[in-house]
Order: structure tokens, then sequence, then C-alpha cells
């Protein structure tokens, strides 16, 4: 480990929009994630990779060569050339490896690749038995062979709590980063300053708070997203009746004011919400802004609304060069999340 920080030694984030050379995956094949749900799971995974390996290496966790090969029927039933997945066995309790994996960075005058790992702590719940798994599970990745340096900044963080656009500027939320079961030592300058030299920004933008029943106490990813370096896409309720209304119009007054890293205004679109309520009645924390940007395609989800046609045109106009791929994601909701989640980007250098 370098005694300099990534920032220092010229490492940024780089927009998910930039050339990958491979996305990590983790096969489902939990019951207490995906209740009565796994198989629904499973082939949410093998759509998703159908659509996308032919434009960059997928990184497949599985447990051990039974779950291989179960995922490799699954895949070359559906016509997938599993020589092209790169198969991991190793210990995992959950499939969102954008939380619990690491973030990766560019140094683009070098062409280096580094890591950010993390602390873990299951999204501060770590009492709740739903969560123990995961927690257990945390350090995966120090038994993976990553490229390039590994820095481990020593503070909790999830990786679909932050959202860059690869210029310096980072979107974030007060509800989840300063959350007191996350870093309750470090106040709002402190982790400003980890943000920006673990991830090479330079300008943080605050939004006050996530969807209402996001377990992850208000991830971004689910309410905005850059598209461009200039251009955010935010998750924006029509209905003022709704529980989301006020939360996503405050973020999207924010954003009004906001501007980036050069003191630019952005670009802003508001995608509709979809609307979805879980078999008890409780509502889900469902948005269009989870897709994942990958070399070839846009995976976007879609959830039996009458808002998904409307909301895969404007990511479609967004993304002229790649296709759009809309994966119906109203069942794995279920585990708390939908594409972007479930994947973790690593950068081409």
């Amino acid at each position: 480990m370098s005694e300099k920080t990534p920032k220092q030694l010229g490492f940024i984030m780089p927009a998910e929009w930039s050339m990958h050379s491979a996305t990590w995956l983790a096969w489902p094949y939990d019951e207490t994630t995906f209740p009565k749900r796994v198989p629904i799971a499973e082939a949410v995974f093998v759509e998703m990779i159908k659509a996308s390996y032919e434009s960059e290496t997928v990184k497949l966790l599985v447990l051990n060569d039974e779950m291989k090969n179960h995922a490799s029927a699954l895949l070359q039933k559906a016509g997938i050339d599993i020589g092209k997945i790169n198969f991991i066995i190793t210990r995992f309790a959950d499939v969102w490896t954008r939380d619990y994996g690491p973030t990766f960075l560019i140094n683009r005058q070098e062409k280096t690749l580094a890591s950010v790992k993390w602390e873990y702590n299951a999204y501060g719940k770590a009492n709740d038995p739903y969560f123990t798994p995961v927690l257990i599970d945390k350090d995966i990745f120090n038994n993976i062979i990553l490229p390039g340096q590994k820095f481990i900044p020593g503070i909790v963080m999830e990786g679909g709590s932050i959202e860059v656009n690869g210029k310096g500027t980072l979107i974030t939320t007060e509800q989840c980063l300063l959350n007191k079961n996350r870093n309750p030592e470090l106040d709002k300058q402190k982790i400003e300053n980890y943000l920006n030299d673990y991830l090479g920004t330079s300008k943080i933008i605050w939004l006050k708070k996530g969807l209402v029943n996001d377990h992850t106490d208000g991830h971004i990813d689910d309410i905005a997203k850059f598209v461009s370096s200039a251009t955010i896409l935010c998750s924006y309720e029509e209905d003022k009746s709704d529980e989301n209304f006020e939360i996503l119009d405050d973020n999207y007054k924010t954003l009004e004011r906001a501007t980036d890293q050069d003191g630019n205004k952005f670009n802003l679109i508001k995608l509709p919400m979809p609307h979805m309520l879980y078999d008890d009645g409780t509502k889900a924390p469902v948005s269009y802004c989870n897709f994942y940007i990958t070399n070839g395609v846009v995976l976007a989800p879609k959830f039996n609304d009458p808002n998904d046609a409307k909301a895969l045109q404007i990511i479609q106009s967004c993304f002229p060069d790649r296709k759009v791929v809309g994966i119906d994601c109203s069942e794995v909701i279920y585990g708390g999340g939908t594409i972007h989640c479930m994947t973790q980007q690593e950068p081409a250098v």
C-alpha cells in the first residue's frame, strides 16, 4: 500500500460509460435475498449476461463447481458462449457486488488500474439476522486477485451510494453517508475528504434523501444518474400525493442549483417513476435510474408499469451509440435492489 492517496497518484474513478474491461456479477442462490424467487433471479442474470457478454468480459462469482456447472447449463441453454465467461469460485452470500465489492480506479496517464476496498457493514444493519450472512462474507474480495494497486481507506462505504461524472464531480445523499450507522466518527467535511482523496474527485453534491423504504438508507443509484459529464437523469415523481414526491422534488431543485467541478450548471432530464407494492402492501423502492451502462448496451430495469416504455425511451435518447435492453425486475426487487446494484464495472486502461 502506498502512503499517498489515489488522487495524489493520479487515479480517478471513471464515469460508467467509459470503456470497461469487465463487469463483475455474483450468481444468485440465496432464498433469504430472493424468497421463492431464486429461479427468477437466475433468469434475470442470464438475460443480463446474454445482452452484455459479447461487448465485455463477465467475471462471475460462484460458490463452487456445482454452482458453476448449474450456471453454465442455464447460460448455454440461452445460447451464451460460456468460454467468454470468467467464473471465479469463492465464498459469497449475496448478489450486490456494487456495494460490497471494490470500486475501480484508473490512472489515464500511466494506463494503470487500482481498486478501493471500502469497509462494509451491511448498510449499518449488522445486528439484523437478514444481513448477517452478507456481513460475514464482506471480505471476499480480499481472497480474489485484483489488478493493480489496492487502497483501503478504512471507512464504511457502498458503491451504490456514489455517482461520478468522471471529470471530478460526485453526487451522494446525506441520508446515507451522514447516517450514524456508517461512520459516526466522521463529519461531512471528513467524508468529503475521503471521497476526494480516494476517488479523485474535487466537487461533492449532497442530495438529502433517497426513496421511501430503501433499506440502503438512500443510495444515489436510485435517484440520480450521470449520462454524460454534464447531464443527469433524475428520478422524478409527478404525483404530489406520492410519498416520494417531496423527496425527489427537493433533490431535483438541489441539482438545479448545483454546478460541476468547473462551475457549470447541469443539463437535467426528468425520469418518471414506476410504482409497485410488495405482496404485503409495502411500497417498493423501484426506480428506472438503477440502470447499468456496458460497452455495448444499457441494461435498464422495468416493472410492468405504465411508465416503463416512456422511461426506457428517455434512457435510449441519452445513449444513441448503445441499445437499451429492458429487463423485468419486478421480482428481483424483493431482494431490495435491481440491475445497477448487482453489477460492478472494471474499467479498461
